[in-house]
């Protein structure tokens, strides 16, 4: 099952999402990692919320997903 990454509620440091990176934006192309931190300060975004994945890669977040 996987969750909308528009809102900040649905992610927690620990959890597996699938982001989009700046210079993926136009191809779409999605990296998959875990949260580090979450860099959002608001409780919603309309592209995503923009996170720092545990590889040092920050992106917006697209689906957070679940076993």
């Amino acid at each position: 099952m996987n969750t909308d990454g528009r809102n900040r509620k649905n992610i927690e440091i620990g959890f597996e999402v699938e982001i989009v990176q700046k210079q993926d934006q136009r191809s779409g192309n999605l990296t998959e990692g875990i949260v580090k931190r979450i860099l959002t300060k608001s409780p919603n975004h309309p592209h995503g919320i923009k996170v720092l994945l545990e590889t040092g890669e920050v992106g917006r977040v697209k689906t957070v997903k679940f076993d």
